[in-house]
């Protein structure tokens, strides 16, 4: 199951990366392209004293994430956009692919916001009594992104993004994981 969720992330993994040559050669093509945003970061794993409460997993993730330009829906402070992403851990703890919807705020400053919502489906432990794994209860979890940041040019992003993955107590256990980490993106 474990070989097969890393393998499964590898390949969102490296459609992002097609995608993102595909959204460059889009934003020729249209003014709205399909791809608006490649983001890339590093995640310190598993942060203790934010949402879940507890620390037990360890290791950096790798994360890469695409924004989609279309569809979206504007609101009154910005649009909602759809994403899709991984996030590989280094440690060989749990990693993840994940998809759902982006609010995006962009201010004249350059600064910005993104809150989101969606799923996850992770390759960690569902429950387990080693004291160096989360028990997170189902392989479906809820995503919750909260992102911060900053674009000099409107192009070139660096941001502050946590996200937290959880079953809602839909299933037990619900230990929950939080990343919290520093991104890069680039907006077509």
């Amino acid at each position: 199951m474990i070989k097969h969720a890393l393998m499964t992330a590898r390949v969102v993994a490296a459609c992002l990366l097609g995608g993102g040559l595909f959204g460059v050669a889009n934003v020729a093509a249209e003014e709205q392209p399909l791809i608006k945003e490649l983001r890339f970061g590093v995640l310190a794993h598993d942060v203790d004293g934010l949402w879940s409460g507890s620390r037990r997993e360890e290791g950096i993730d790798l994360n890469v994430e695409m924004v989609f330009g279309q569809p979206s829906l504007k609101l009154p402070l910005g649009a909602l956009r759809p994403n899709l992403g991984a996030s590989i851990n280094t440690s060989g703890d749990t990693s993840k692919v994940y998809a759902g919807v982006l609010w995006q705020i962009d201010f004249e400053s350059g600064l910005f916001i993104d809150l989101g919502l969606g799923g996850a489906i992770h390759d960690g432990e569902t429950d387990t009594f080693r004291p160096d794994r989360k028990r997170l209860g189902s392989h479906l979890q809820f995503r919750i992104p909260i992102e911060i940041g900053y674009s000099p040019d409107g192009r070139n992003r660096f941001s502050i993004m946590f996200d937290h993955i959880s079953n809602a107590d839909l299933a037990d256990p619900n230990e929950g994981l939080d990343t919290l980490g520093i991104r890069y993106s680039y907006r077509f």
